[in-house]
């Protein structure tokens, strides 16, 4: 038997939308109570014990430090204490973070709309984590589009200009398009040098690498005014939001490939479902309405990979970060062109030609060779000059 107060309160969870086996768990009665409590429109007669706790009051004190630590994603935290045993459901975790919510820190900030296809902004984080059980600081790039929200980030070993364009075509191949512009804060990877004068901005040299990248795609680039983050503030949120959402349940991964399968596992399951605090309305159904004004993606991919040159040895080798590989003879003594793959691969031109196509590995695991590429040398090797016996035999008469 329920009491008037239970009652009323039955009611206001019921008229906010909490599910009435969330309200039976909250109160501790059956939900066929709740049901009838509601059909009948008012408490039963007579008096019932008075209602046990929430069952989400002994994990109260939890919650509270997550909030502290500034993790206020109900999805996250609902996580966290199931691993410690709670049974509810997510209502309750919802009513008891929403009137805390004023108390949380925030920036003010004039927020900006773009039209749809239009931009999407670009910054890079780093986080500590465990890999392989080895205590890492992982950097990872976000880039969200400006009008529906939608995100995709990538998680990876460093955040130069290579590691920048390979994060933001990722980005475009898992959105399916790409956006008119792309909006940066002012690192190295993206901008050069910002010419002032007289206390203004006069022009913005781009990393030409990156600019390459962008006219493959159709985009141009932009750069946010210098301390002037807020600028992109759709994706300096999103970067918090990770921090705060995905990293706090996934601290640790197997590998970077194993972090970003759960990463992309992650957006489709958490990010993409998800009712956005500013806009009010789901990802991803904001994003099918932007899809349509994306840019169709080149039919081949942007070359990601470092750009160098080696000279070929006199033993047709040449030296790649620690370790010797091999290349055909015909090219000892001649530069060549190297690219080094983010993957691993390591790829050697002679001008246009490719000439040889090898894995990096450690230099404990010995040089790299391939059969047929030292054929020459080895001929060449072999050959031994012949002498007369006679000489041998004026001496020794």
């Amino acid at each position: 038997m329920i009491s008037r107060r239970d009652f009323m309160e039955i009611k206001a969870q019921h008229d906010r939308g909490v599910y009435i086996k969330d309200i039976a768990a909250d109160l501790d009665v059956s939900p066929k109570t709740v049901s009838r409590a509601l059909k009948r429109g008012s408490a039963p007669p007579g008096k019932r014990p008075k209602a046990r706790g929430s069952i989400l009051d002994p994990y109260r004190p939890f919650m509270d430090s997550l909030l502290e630590e500034g993790v206020w994603n109900a999805e996250v935290i609902l996580f966290k204490l199931k691993e410690r045993g709670y049974q509810g459901g997510i209502t309750l975790i919802k009513d008891y973070i929403r009137p805390k919510r004023p108390l949380r820190k925030s920036k003010g900030c004039v927020r900006f709309e773009t039209e749809p296809g239009r931009q999407m902004q670009s910054d890079w984080g780093e986080h500590p984590v465990r890999i392989a059980g080895v205590p890492t600081t992982v950097h990872f790039c976000v880039n969200t589009l400006g009008c529906s929200r939608r995100s995709h980030f990538w998680i990876t070993d460093s955040e130069d200009a290579e590691h920048t364009a390979e994060a933001q075509q990722r980005a475009f191949r898992w959105f399916g398009g790409a956006t008119a512009e792309v909006l940066v804060d002012n690192q190295k990877a993206a901008v050069i040098e910002r010419v002032v004068k007289n206390g203004k901005t006069e022009r913005i040299v781009f990393n030409e690498a990156w600019l390459d990248f962008l006219a493959l795609y159709g985009s141009t680039g932009r750069a946010c005014k210098p301390a002037r983050p807020e600028t992109k503030g759709k994706v300096e949120n999103g970067v918090g939001y990770l921090k705060g959402n995905f990293f706090v349940m996934y601290p640790e991964a197997e590998s970077y490939e194993h972090y970003n399968q759960l990463a992309e596992k992650w957006q489709t399951e958490v990010a993409d479902p998800r009712v956005h605090g500013t806009t009010g309305r789901v990802v991803s159904e904001m994003f099918a309405e932007e899809a349509p004004h994306l840019t169709p993606l080149p039919p081949i991919s942007f070359d990601t990979s470092y750009a160098e040159e080696r000279l070929v040895a006199w033993d047709a080798f040449i030296e790649v970060r620690a370790n010797r590989y091999a290349v055909p003879d015909h090219l000892c003594g001649e530069r060549v062109g190297v690219r080094i793959g983010l993957d691993g691969t390591l790829r050697v031109f002679d001008g246009d030609e490719l000439v040889a196509t090898h894995s990096l590995r450690p230099r404990l695991e010995g040089w790299v060779t391939v059969p047929g590429y030292h054929k020459n040398l080895w001929a060449a090797a072999v050959s031994v000059e012949k002498r007369s016996l006679e000489v041998y035999e004026e001496v020794t008469s």
